[in-house]
Order: structure tokens, then sequence, then C-alpha cells
């Protein structure tokens, strides 16, 4: 369905610095044509945050995502943030509103449910160890959604203190990499930038251990298959690469802002063919089951 801009148009978009390599406004803009919305989502490369904020309130933008660096630096100049969002310490998704004559700001978190809505799709968290690599901003989303749909969680880290600062926080323990060779889980989650290009001859673990589990997944989605997801399939285990976590965000995100239920599989089809990946239609058959 084509996209016709007109006066009644609604406003989204993506604030961050850079923004202009941003996936999401093919992704977002293709489901709202999908779905017959009169709405566009624009990418906002923002230098003053503050600034940016409040122009979105006068311009009536009714939504936006938040990326690198402002996912953190926004929270204080938000009206509402929601209590997982503030668990984590971070906001990716702003709805904006208009109560009373005011325009109100909530702030929430979706990489969290990226994340584990990718996981489901391959194995149940409940009560499933997960081993979590990473002390960063996205392992520390990925760690709270885990515990949110209640798996145990162990985390490892290559930076101690970081490390055991989250684990305190997602009350899980910590270990260093270097006790991978000891560990073992259902699911394996890298939250690392290792093996992302241009170093993407590289993996977080030994291969030799892969084996030990069920499901391997992987944030990284350039290059869509890692070094640590071959090795993992190599290894006999099922395999989650790092599109699928963006899309579930997106998707997540996409709901908050319409109430409807979200096109799946052709946002999907968009990012995989930005990517210069190709779907195959018969792997996500089943795959809009949340």
């Amino acid at each position: 369905m084509a996209m016709t801009i007109n006066g009644k148009t609604a406003l989204y978009g993506i604030i961050g610095n850079p923004v202009s390599h941003s996936l999401s406004p093919l992704m977002h803009n293709a489901a709202f044509a999908e779905l017959g919305e009169n709405s566009v989502y624009l990418p906002f490369p923002v230098v003053e945050l503050a600034a940016g904020i409040e122009a979105m309130k006068a311009l009536g933008v009714k939504g936006a995502s938040v990326t690198i660096p402002y996912k953190e630096a926004v929270i204080p100049l938000l009206d509402e943030i929601e209590e997982v969002a503030r668990q984590i310490g971070a906001v990716n998704t702003l709805v904006i509103e208009d109560v009373g004559g005011k325009k109100r700001i909530c702030g929430s978190n979706t990489d969290w449910l990226g994340a584990t809505r990718a996981l489901a799709e391959k194995a149940s968290l409940a009560g499933t160890q997960v081993v979590l690599l990473g002390a960063g901003g996205s392992a520390r989303a990925v760690g709270f959604g885990l515990r949110q749909l209640g798996a145990r969680v162990v985390l490892c880290s290559r930076t101690e203190a970081r490390g055991r600062a989250l684990a305190a926080d997602l009350g899980c323990p910590w270990h260093s990499l270097e006790d991978m060779a000891t560990l073992t889980g259902a699911v394996l989650i890298n939250a690392t930038s290792v093996g992302m290009q241009p170093d993407s001859q590289v993996s977080p673990v030994p291969p030799e251990i892969l084996g030990r589990f069920q499901v391997v997944m992987d944030i990284v989605y350039a290059p869509l298959e890692t070094l640590l997801l071959r090795q993992a399939k190599a290894a006999g285990c099922q395999v989650i690469n790092g599109l699928e976590m963006l899309l579930y965000q997106g998707v997540a995100q996409f709901e908050l802002w319409t109430g409807k239920t979200a096109p799946v599989a052709l946002m999907r089809e968009k990012l995989y063919l930005a990517t210069g990946n190709i779907v195959n239609r018969q792997e996500m058959k089943g795959s809009e089951k949340r």
C-alpha cells in the first residue's frame, strides 16, 4: 500500500547522533503502510538533546526511538519512565501524548523485549540457565529481560568491576571470560561487540564448549552470521542472529505506538533485504508466534 503524506500524517522518528545508518525507518514505514496507518517515521539527527525533546513536543511528534548516545541521557528529560526501563537505566522508546493540553513523554525500553521475543522462538526461558556475555548497555537490557521471564542468569565479562556491578544489580553470579570453559547452560548470549565487522573473524568463546548449549544468540548483525554463530551451528546448536533482536524491539515499539499487532514477517523481510540477506521463508514459517 502506497503512503500518502498529508496534513493529518502522524510523525514518528529516531533520535540519536548519528542516525543516517539506522534501519528503523525502513522497518517502521513499511509497517505503517501495510496497516494503512497515516504515519511516517523519520531519522532525526539530534545534536542537543534537551532542545530536540522540546522540538518534538512543539512539532507534535507522537513517538520516537532513542539510540546512541542518548539512551541514558534522555531519562531526566522525561515525565514518566516505565519500571523495567528504570531498572535497566536506559530508554529506547518514547511515547508522546497530549494530556490536558500539555505534552507528556513516557519512556520505555524494548531492547529487552527484542532479545526475549527472539529467544522465545527457540527456547523456554523460565527456569532456564542462560550464560550472558558482556557488561555494557546491551547486556544490561538483555539481563533484566531474562530476569523478568524467570531465567537463571550467569554473567561473564572481560572487565571485572563493571561485570560484578551488573551481576549485583541482576542478582546473579559473575565469572570472568577465562571461566567460560567451566560454564554450561541451555542458552548462550553474546551481548558484546566481539565478532562485529571489521573484526568478524574472532569469537568471544572457544568453539569446543559450544556443544554444551542448545541455543546460541549473538546480538551482532554485521555480519549477520558471525564466527560464533557459524561455530555454534557446526556444534549442533540452534542459532539466533542480531537482526532478530533488532526486529522484535521494533515490533514492540510499533505496537506501543499504534496499539495494533505489527506485521512481523514484512518488517523482518525489509531488514534482511536491507542488509543484503534473503529471508528463507520456510525457516521463518511460524515465526510470528511470539
